[in-house]
């Protein structure tokens, strides 16, 4: 894969698949860092389906394949996907309370505290199997990865994914507390990178996954481990992205920082969106950076993300 270079593809169903998460975000009115805020605000959140959300409305055809619970919360996150036009087919209910985050506003990275339940209760089924195979993508991050039985669910997706040509992209956003006591999750990321075409690590997924070092040689170490293409997102310095024989550097095109939530998920919106749309690798970021820029403007994981073609044209991309 070279940066340079245009991503073919089949024609298939689905634009983009995504599988993990779908919760409830518990974010603070006002901005603080070691929670000492009184008042809270539900919002929908799930980076799956965060991304299913903006590349529907960035105009792609996505699908998400999630869990939630038989219960009000689950209610709401389901509601909100009708209510944005994505396909809920993929979506499973359980015994299981809905899973959900609780954190504060912030203009860094904002620290979460997990209440999970129902997302680690997603099951692989023939209809799943028969979405990745007509999906031109495939996206996952390290939520399912953390626990046993949506582990297997993802590794069968990636079987299924290389069989049928589907592009597959890794967010490796590793948190410790996420993951069973008895599993290495460190050990386990670093052993399936590569088997994924895109990785998306920002600078604290990977001194979380490495330890500290530069930007530059964090990314060479998930190239060493098989990765085809990285790109690191720098916060308010701008992303790298890499193939195995070039990095280039991006500034940022964020003006205003309302919230950082969900900028993460914005950015891969816009990368999938402007690779789907033909774009090359290069250009994709500039649209995954001009998505990130937007959705920063706004409080909570989503923004009102425009048209495609609106985007690129305020940002001039």
């Amino acid at each position: 894969m070279n940066i340079e270079e245009k991503v073919s593809f089949e024609e298939k169903q689905y634009d983009l698949l995504t599988i993990g998460e779908i919760l409830v975000d518990m974010i603070s009115k006002d901005f603080s860092e070691d929670f000492s805020n009184d008042e809270y605000v539900k919002k929908f959140g799930g980076s799956p389906a965060n991304i299913v959300i903006n590349t529907k409305r960035l105009g792609l055809n996505s699908i998400v394949a999630s869990s939630v619970g038989y219960d009000g919360f689950g209610d709401f996150l389901v509601s909100y996907l009708q209510n944005q036009g994505v396909d809920i087919s993929l979506i499973t209910r359980t015994t299981y309370p809905t899973s959900m985050v609780v954190v504060t506003r912030s203009k860094g990275t904002p620290i979460p505290i997990f209440y999970r339940g129902a997302d680690y209760e997603i099951e692989y089924t023939q209809k799943l199997e028969e979405a990745i195979k007509n999906s031109k993508i495939m996206h996952f991050s390290t939520w399912p990865l953390s626990r046993e039985k949506s582990r297997k669910v993802v590794e069968k997706g990636i079987e299924a994914a290389k069989k049928s040509g589907t592009l597959i992209g890794f967010d490796p956003n590793y948190h410790k507390d996420l993951w069973d006591m008895d599993v290495d999750g460190v050990s386990y990321i670093k052993s399936i990178i590569k088997y994924v075409d895109f990785i998306k690590p920002s600078e604290d997924d990977a001194e979380r996954i490495f330890g500290k070092d530069t930007p530059e040689n964090q990314i060479k170490k998930f190239i060493e481990l098989g990765a085809k293409l990285v790109v690191m997102t720098l916060g308010k310095d701008g992303v790298i992205v890499a193939d195995k024989n070039k990095m280039q550097r991006f500034s940022t095109l964020a003006t205003e920082v309302q919230d950082t939530t969900g900028a993460g998920d914005a950015f891969w919106s816009g990368f999938y969106t402007g690779i789907v749309k033909g774009r090359s690798i290069q250009e994709a970021v500039k649209v995954g950076l001009a998505a990130s820029a937007f959705k920063l403007r706004y409080v909570g994981a989503i923004s009102p993300m425009p048209k495609y073609e609106d985007l690129i044209k305020e940002f001039n991309v």
